[in-house]
C-alpha cells in the first residue's frame, strides 16, 4: 500500500522518506550509492521518484552523464569488495597483487558489482574479471569501470528504498534519511 512499510500502517515506505527528505539528507544519502556530487545533487534535484523502477532509470540517466572527471571522483570513493571471513591468506595476498597492478595501471581502485553472485564465488569472480580486465586499454576500461559504478549504484539504490528482495553487494546501503 502506498504510504506504509510492510505491514506498519502509517510509515512512509524508504523510497517515500527519500522522496521527503530535505535536499541536503537526500544528497548525502545518495552520496553513499554513488560517490559523485553531480549524480547526487541530480537525483535529490528530480525528486520525488513515484517507483524504484523510476529511482532506478533515473539514476541510469545521471550515472551515463558523468563526465571523465566525475567518474574519477567517484571511482576515488569505491574500496576493493571484502572478502568472505576464512579466506585464506595466499587469497589475500593474490587479491592484493592484482589489485596493485591494476591501481598502476588505471589509477583507481578495481570496481565490480557483485549483486547475485554467491558470497563462495566473490573471490573467484574479482580475480577473475581483475586479470581479464588489466588487458584494457585506459578508453575500454573507464567505459567497464563506469558501467560497474552505474550497477553498483543501481544495487545501493534498491537497499536504499528499501526493496529487501534486491541481492548482496559489497556495499551497504545508505544510513536512513
Amino acid at each position: 500500500m502506498p504510504g506504509q512499510t510492510r505491514g506498519v500502517p502509517g510509515t512512509p515506505s524508504p523510497l517515500e522518506q527519500l522522496n521527503a527528505a530535505p535536499a541536503q539528507d537526500a544528497e548525502r544519502a545518495l552520496l553513499v550509492c554513488l560517490h559523485s556530487l553531480r549524480w547526487a545533487l541530480r537525483m535529490a534535484g528530480h525528486r520525488p521518484y513515484p517507483d524504484l523502477a523510476s529511482l532506478l532509470a533515473a539514476s541510469d540517466e545521471a550515472a551515463y552523464d558523468l563526465s571523465p572527471e566525475e567518474l574519477a571522483e567517484a571511482l576515488a570513493a569505491e574500496a576493493l569488495p571484502a572478502l568472505p571471513e576464512g579466506t585464506y591468506s595466499a587469497a589475500h595476498t593474490a587479491l592484493n597483487a592484482a589489485h596493485a597492478a591494476y591501481e598502476t595501471k588505471f589509477g583507481h581502485a578495481f570496481v565490480i558489482c557483485l549483486d547475485g553472485v554467491p558470497p563462495a564465488e566473490h573471490l573467484d569472480r574479482i580475480l577473475e574479471s581483475m586479470r581479464s580486465r588489466l588487458a584494457n586499454d585506459q578508453d575500454e576500461e573507464r567505459a567497464v569501470a563506469a558501467e560497474e559504478l552505474r550497477r553498483l549504484a543501481q544495487g545501493r539504490l534498491t537497499r536504499l528504498a528499501g526493496d529487501a528482495g534486491c541481492a548482496n553487494s559489497h556495499h551497504d546501503a545508505a544510513p536512513g534519511i
